[in-house]
């Protein structure tokens, strides 16, 4: 678990399909400015090609990490048209205004959990947009939430299945939430990854 100079804590896990040397599923956790960039990309398949595919789109990412989270993903459709193609979920969290941004292209499953028990719902889900990022992009829409100290960003490859909410202890870090997600739930038939990114916030 690393934490960013800027307001979030967190931590991935990954799993490898047996038999295979490098996984399809990558994350992206960069300072954007005023906030982080958080992302879990699938590249279609598995092996070496779903492999390169990920880590150019995450490459992709990386390189400028403020634009929007629409602009981000169509300039990975463009430049990953002579790849197979991945799947996607991107969020961005922004300290200025105490904001998340997020989308998902596939089914790369997302969900917030609130820290306050005042909050209704307690969670919000991704709406997971059937395509592919490089084939068959759909119509993007982004959805903006307010956030707050202690609510947590989990997202998880199709080689997990996201338990419930309860999964997610409060007081536990990140990193701990993930790997324990992973252990638990991995499918060990494709890679599988899951990243998990607690919103801290800043000074005021």
């Amino acid at each position: 678990m690393e934490t960013l100079t800027h307001p979030v804590e967190w931590g991935a896990a990954t799993f490898t399909l047996a038999g295979q040397v490098q996984s399809g599923d990558r994350y992206v956790v960069v300072p954007s400015g005023s906030g982080v960039l958080v992302a879990a990309i699938d590249g279609l398949g598995h092996g070496g090609e779903a492999a390169s595919a990920a880590q150019l789109a995450a490459g992709i990412l990386e390189q400028d990490p403020r634009e929007s989270v629409i602009t981000l993903v169509r300039r990975c459709h463009e430049r990953l048209r002579e790849t197979r193609g991945v799947v996607m979920s991107l969020a961005s969290f922004n300290a200025l205004d105490d904001t998340m941004t997020w989308l998902g292209v596939g089914n790369v499953q997302g969900r917030l959990d609130r820290a306050s028990q005042d909050v209704t719902p307690s969670a919000e889900f991704l709406v997971q947009r059937g395509g592919v990022v490089g084939g068959r992009l759909p119509r993007l829409f982004a959805t903006v939430f307010p956030v707050q100290p202690g609510d947590t960003l989990v997202f998880a490859t199709d080689g997990v299945t996201l338990p419930p909410t309860q999964s997610v202890v409060p007081g536990m870090a990140p990193q701990a939430i993930a790997e324990r997600i992973l252990t638990r739930h991995k499918k060990e038939t494709d890679d599988a990854l899951v990243v998990v990114a607690r919103w801290v916030g800043l000074p005021r």
